[in-house]
């Protein structure tokens, strides 16, 4: 048992290590990060059992893997008032009190820009 704990600790660690040096930082504005991240704020909502919205609110990280189209993404999110379907969730307040609450999230979106086409690889999201 304890080789099989020590294999997992350097597997994780040699996975960490290559994250860090395949992925580059990309400006949060950039257009095709802008898209994949609301495709993946989408597809939280959507695959989420809370009938609420949840709205961006912080990036915290925003890289793209190098010689690819896929975007690594930290993102910090809130529960607003409005449901999943409404129109114009950016603009939908956030809920307070006993009902606020937030989320922090981890993205890995393929985009295939020509087709406006993406794909969420993975996410992870843990309660704030």
């Amino acid at each position: 048992m304890p080789q099989q704990v020590t294999l997992l600790l350097a597997l994780l660690a040699m996975q960490a290590w290559s994250i860090r040096y395949e992925y580059v930082d990309v400006s949060k504005n950039l257009s095709y990060f802008l898209m994949s991240m609301e495709f993946a704020i989408f597809q939280y909502n959507e695959d989420n059992v809370d009938e609420y919205a949840y709205k961006l609110l912080r990036v915290r990280r925003s890289q793209r893997k190098k010689l690819t189209w896929i975007y690594l993404m930290d993102l910090e999110m809130g529960r607003t008032i409005c449901k999943k379907h409404e129109e114009d969730i950016e603009n939908c307040p956030l809920q307070e009190g006993l009902e606020e609450k937030k989320v922090r999230c981890s993205f890995l979106v393929d985009a295939f820009p020509i087709y406006t086409q993406f794909t969420l690889l993975n996410s992870t999201c843990v309660d704030k």
